[in-house]
């Protein structure tokens, strides 16, 4: 009988393979008529608890390749030590892989894209920062998923199997200390979820 940390790591293994196929697939993607750039990937755990989620990348995400890099990926560092989460239970994208979106709509690629990603990551917690964020997470659907509404602090179930944080949108937070209050008594919510997962 299977051990479970062969289990475990076949697990990993195959999550890892997938991740690289659907990274090589944002990649290669062509849908978009707005991309002027190439597409910013997912970064962190590919089996983490928490997926943190924005709407789309700045220029230091799209000058590097890498979701979270630069000021928003800093801030939630600092958070989430605060916090005591541990950083290998953390995994970060976008909504939209590239550029900037025209018209307020995601295309359906980059829902398709989000949905797989959800599928292989298969986190407990979704940190859905921003409206837009909230809305583009609706628009997936994502198979058994409720509605969800901005509200945030607020933490609800998506699915059976995975609840959504819904907080404001961190880089609109960073340059006000008004704001950056707001994200962080909506944030730190996660810190409660955290302390109170069971440890197996």
């Amino acid at each position: 009988m299977a051990q479970p940390n062969e289990i475990y790591d076949k697990y990993l293994t195959r999550a890892i393979s997938e991740i690289n196929e659907l990274t090589g697939e944002i990649l290669r993607c062509s849908k978009c008529s707005h991309a002027r750039t190439m597409p910013v990937i997912g970064s962190g755990h590919p089996m983490a608890d928490i997926f943190m989620l924005k709407y789309q990348a700045r220029p230091s995400e799209l000058h590097e390749g890498v979701a979270f890099f630069g000021r928003a990926g800093t801030a939630l560092m600092k958070s989430c030590q605060r916090l005591k989460i541990d950083p290998l239970q953390l995994y970060g994208t976008n909504v939209v892989k590239c550029g900037e979106v025209r018209g307020g709509k995601p295309e359906a690629k980059c829902l398709e894209h989000l949905r797989r990603e959800l599928g292989i990551v298969n986190p407990k917690l979704i940190v859905a920062m921003g409206a837009e964020t909230v809305q583009a997470l609706n628009a997936a659907k994502v198979p058994l998923a409720g509605e969800l509404a901005y509200e945030p602090g607020e933490i609800v179930e998506l699915t059976p199997g995975t609840e959504v944080l819904v907080t404001p949108d961190i880089d609109a937070s960073l340059d006000e200390q008004r704001l950056k209050a707001a994200f962080w008594r909506a944030f730190r919510r996660l810190g409660e979820w955290y302390d109170n997962i069971p440890p197996y």
